[in-house]
């Protein structure tokens, strides 16, 4: 029966997002309704058959009465189903209503969107050309691109940009006419963007071949301007990572970065996206990358260089492209960086070009000539387990979820990310750093020029101080970024340490010529610290400030010194002893046991000397699981895991279902400690707390016990994304392009604008900001994230959760931690680190998020990929003894998207500081059987943080929102009144029309 409506209702299910794990879930959780609504259905057509004996008059009458019986019993177990097995997901479903978000609120977001557009767009070369002189008043615009930009990205993260200021109505705006002849060639092409969806994947680079520029098209081109602007565009987004061969792509095959390891396509599955050829020969040769210029793109770009000598570049991409094609043409005189620009962030284009905006945007990652020569290049993709077949077979039997692979990644790169290595590299002698790097972290032109220097300097024993004087000396005004770096003393061998390890950044204000700006600025040395997880001079883990000296310097990006200022630490500081100043507890080692993994890491030790072996193609013996890694991993998967091995005889049962009079408007603002937290939470029931834990599918759900309302959540990082009630607010702009700004309160002017959003939407939980680190350039979801630096991403995100927690929204920073790639990332991606990798490179973000936020309510999500061998949604050193024990941070952990996949299972979860589901209590492994008192204690934690997040938000802001009648109940009540009355109605008129005939034939028997 469940195999039969399974095949009969998954296309219709499926096509509204529904999985077929969920559908069969849904229908054996209702399959005895279903079987008593088939009953009443064929009793129906039993008694109509049957009443064909009867006498005529009656006949009709049993006809219509069983038909009234059947719809009658129908609706019953309809109102049965709908309050109870399916209340929560019928409840979040009904009880939202979509909203118009006001016109003042609107138009905040959009002037807030275009100054990120305005500070955030990075021009990486100026000849001269820009700004363009006044008197040039048309512009040619080249490539397919600027029909059809990028404004964000794909997935959870998209957004509704339908209303968005395109990159030629940007122009326009400012001033120019562009080619309509060039423009009609390029829509005529193909009007629509290729799909770049989690499902699957479109590559295709929809760019006309050279035939389409004609020489009577490029004749009326130079006719109308001497000027060129090229669009290039790179799309991207959740559920898949970026090709790094193209060429394997296009002809369908996968060709496996390790060439000499022996699998076969069984083993390792296909690059789910295609592509299709805009002519008669491939877009992209042998081994090149979708970061890299397609044929296509190469023979667009000779043909307008080969025509016109003013030629400007504008990249609209969230990844980090290889560049150093600009730099092989003459004509090109400017290239500006413009990331996904949401709704109005476009507009700051024209502006930069016309130069009423001057550019203060720096690049959040560093642009290399070649990503095949990055470190990581080797450790990043499809790398599966050879080896475990049969465990993919016992978790596929238990689990219908289950993606069918099993993989795994090592950072083996170490702490050497993005500008960090190539600093380092450079210092060693390893690389070139010119021949290497086009440009570097943090760079960025402007139509002026600085002068910023060092003054005060002071060693206050903990911390040092500063002040940064930055002064324009050009003739046009503008902003400036401050950026503050350090290098500690490194020892041959020792703790591993970067060259240049950004401190601190600071944005001036606008500064006419000749104006100057000082800021003041404070570093704690303890920031300044590494993490020694390999036990050098701290046995079990822990921050150390080591002996020698240390160096401040202010530069212009991450390789250019402008000046510096140094001081000395004269012995060693332990922070494994008393911990830092910033941190609840001392920091141990909570992951290098099982994180660390067997692969070799890059060490600086000898000038790099093992680069070649770390970073170097894998050996066919990594894709072989390890019977150590394989038990680890087993006691973990649905069906092998046991919960009774968490099981404390010594704890006591707690109190359920008792009536102590409480609600929990009653604890708003309440101190997490408040002892009334005991008493409410001794309120619910053993179900209560199994519904509140397990329904959290965009939602928190409704508890009539302790009085909590049911609550909405959103996607995503750009902006109000309610796919429920189909509320969309406006675009915002990727988070690279935030990132760009390197402004503090500009992000939190972000927060603030999306935050009323939501207010206006009455929905206060924010799946954002998403905060994982761009480790790889290819790495899909690159958009949502804010840059390769730890630093920039958590202040960036500090400030703009802050500004938002002022409106009420509880944000969920995501995803917690190391989900640094797609590929995989549902499928036991294990992900090996070093707790020094994990702690100094991808943690850090996050760490100063938590303990820069300063709103009441603070929600995160765990992440799809495992920490070594422990899943990070039910990693009790990440989420208990790191986020909580270590950083302080007080709300609820939720996972993200509940699949289950074979290993999120709600009892491991919660009794390592999981506490929401992100689903609809629709898996097997959502089963919460286990009523042991550490098991209810377990979900009554759970329960504390979710209820606790939940009434220090704007849901509970005035006072108590769960009086009255639900949008639900009103709805039920009312189609139950009326059913009731038409059933009541329709057996009146037929027992009326009976007797009437009754009588008539009574009579006419008489």
């Amino acid at each position: 029966m469940t195999n039969f409506l399974v095949n009969l209702l998954s296309p219709i299910f499926t096509s509204l997002g529904v999985s077929v794990a969920d559908l069969t879930s849904y229908i054996e959780r209702l399959s005895g309704y279903i079987i008593a609504i088939l009953v009443a259905l064929v009793a129906m057509i039993v008694v109509m058959i049957a009443a064909h004996k009867a006498k005529k008059g009656v006949r009709h009458v049993i006809r219509w009465q069983a038909g009234i019986a059947f719809v009658a019993i129908v609706a019953v177990l309809v109102n049965v189903i709908c309050y109870g097995p399916m209340y929560n997901n019928v409840s979040s479903i009904l009880n939202a209503k979509k909203v118009e978000l006001a016109k003042e609120t609107t138009e905040q977001s959009r002037e807030t969107i275009q100054k990120v557009g305005e500070e955030g767009m990075v021009l990486l070369k100026n000849k001269g050309i820009l700004p363009l002189a006044s008197d040039t008043k048309k512009l040619n615009v080249f490539g397919w691109d600027s029909t059809n930009p990028l404004y964000g990205g794909t997935g959870s993260g998209s957004s509704d940009s339908s209303t968005a200021i395109s990159i030629l109505q940007s122009l326009k705006d400012a001033g120019y006419e562009t080619n309509e002849s060039l423009t009609k060639m390029y829509t005529d092409y193909r009007e629509d963007r290729p799909t770049i969806a989690m499902a699957e994947q479109d590559w295709t680079l929809p760019e006309p071949t050279k035939e389409y520029y004609t020489d009577s098209l490029m004749n009326e081109a130079k006719e109308f301007s001497d000027t060129a602007v090229v669009v290039i565009g790179r799309s991207g987004g959740e559920g898949a990572d970026l090709p790094t061969d193209m060429k394997a792509v296009i002809d369908g095959s996968y060709k496996k970065q390790a060439e000499n390891v022996s699998v076969t396509p069984e083993n390792y599955g296909y690059v789910k996206g295609s592509y299709t050829n805009n002519g008669d020969y491939d877009d992209f040769d042998e081994g090149e990358s979708y970061l890299e210029l397609s044929n296509t793109e190469e023979d667009m770009l000779d043909t307008v260089c080969s025509q016109f000598e003013n030629v400007i570049v504008v990249v609209n991409a969230n990844n980090a492209m290889e560049l150093d094609w600009v730099d092989k043409y003459e004509q090109i005189g400017a290239v500006i960086f413009a990331p996904g620009a949401g709704a109005t962030g476009f507009e700051a284009l024209g502006e930069i070009i016309n130069g009423s905006v001057n550019p203060s945007g720096k690049t959040a990652d560093t642009f290399v000539k070649d990503l095949q020569q990055t470190p990581y290049y080797n450790n990043i993709g499809l790398n599966a387990y050879t080896n475990v077949d049969d465990l993919k077979d016992q978790i596929a039997k238990n689990d219908a979820a289950y993606e069918g692979s099993m993989g795994f990644v090592n950072y083996a790169e170490g702490i050497y990310v993005g500008y960090k290595f190539y600093e380092t590299a450079a210092e060693e002698g390893l690389i070139q750093y010119e021949d290497t790097v086009q440009y570097p972290f943090g760079y960025g032109l402007s139509y002026t020029t600085f002068d910023k220097t060092i003054e005060n300097f002071k060693d206050n024993g903990d911390t040092v101080t500063f002040d940064v004087t930055v002064k324009n000396t050009g003739d046009v005004a503008g902003k400036d970024v401050i950026e503050l770096y350090y290098t500690a003393p490194y020892t041959n061998g020792g703790i591993e340490k970067a060259a240049a390890n950004l401190i601190a950044f600071e944005k001036t204000e606008t500064l006419d010529p000749g104006a100057a700006e000082t800021k003041s600025i404070t570093i704690n040395k303890e920031d300044m610290s590494s993490y020694d997880s390999e036990g050098i001079k701290i046995s079990g883990g822990g921050y150390i400030l080591e002996a020698g000296e240390y160096t401040i310097s202010l530069r212009s990006d991450s390789h250019t010194v402008l000046a510096e200022e140094k001081f000395t630490v004269d012995s060693d500081i332990d922070y494994s002893k008393d911990g830092r100043s910033s941190d609840e507890t001392v920091a141990t080692n909570q992951f290098e046991d099982y994180s660390r993994g067997d692969f070799e890491q890059l060490s600086r030790a000898n000038g790099f000397a093992n680069y070649e072996s770390a970073c170097g193609k894998l050996s066919e013996d990594a894709y072989v699981m390890s019977d150590e890694t394989r038990k680890a991993v087993e006691e973990n998967v649905f069906g092998i895991y046991d919960s009774t091995k968490y099981n404390d005889d010594s704890d006591e049962m707690p109190k359920m279902e008792q009536d102590n009079g409480l609600q929990l408007a009653d604890l708003t603002g309440k101190s997490y400690d408040d002892e009334d937290w005991d008493k409410l939470l001794d309120q619910m029931s053993f179900e209560d707390m199994s519904t509140l834990i397990n329904v959290g599918g965009w939602q928190t759900a409704e508890i009539q016990s302790v009085g909590k309302i049911a609550t909405s959540d959103c996607d995503g990082p750009a902006g109000l994304n309610n796919f429920i009630t189909k509320t969309y607010g406006t675009a915002y702009p990727s988070e690279v392009l935030i990132a760009q700004t390197w402004n503090k309160d500009l992000a939190k002017e972000v927060g603030d604008s999306m935050g009323q959003e939501y207010v206006d939407a009455d929905n206060f939980g924010w799946y954002g900001p998403a905060m994982n680190i761009h480790r790889s350039a290819f790495a899909g979801r690159n958009f949502e994230y804010y840059s390769e630096d730890g630093v920039l991403s958590g202040y960036m995100a500090a400030n703009e959760m802050n500004g938002a927690a002022v409106k009420g929204v509880y944000p969920y920073i995501k995803h917690f931690a190391l989900n640094d790639q797609e590929t995989n990332r549902c499928s036991f991606l294990l992900t090996f680190a070093s707790e020094q990798t994990i702690r100094e490179g991808y943690l850090k973000a996050f760490e100063l998020a938590v303990k820069g936020f300063e709103g009441n309510a603070i929600a995160a999500m765990s992440s799809f990929n495992w920490i070594g061998t422990v899943p990070s949604c039910a990693n009790n050193g990440l989420l208990n003894n790191v986020l909580r024990g270590e950083w302080g941070f007080i709300g609820m952990v939720e996972t993200d998207y509940d699949g289950s996949y074979g290993y999120m299972i709600t009892d491991h979860c919660i009794r390592n500081g999981n506490d929401l589901m992100l689903g609809f209590n629709s898996a097997e492994s959502n089963k919460l059987t286990d009523e042991s008192a550490t098991a209810v204690l377990a979900m009554r934690q759970a329960c504390k943080n979710i209820l606790y997040t939940v009434a220090n938000s704007g849901y509970y802001a005035d006072g108590n929102p769960a009086a009255g009648m639900s949008n639900m109940t009103k709805l039920f009540v009312t189609v139950d009144v009326i059913l009731a009355v038409l059933l009541i109605a329709a057996d009146a008129i037929v027992i009326v029309r009976f007797r009437k005939k009754r009588k008539n034939v009574d009579n006419a028997e008489a």
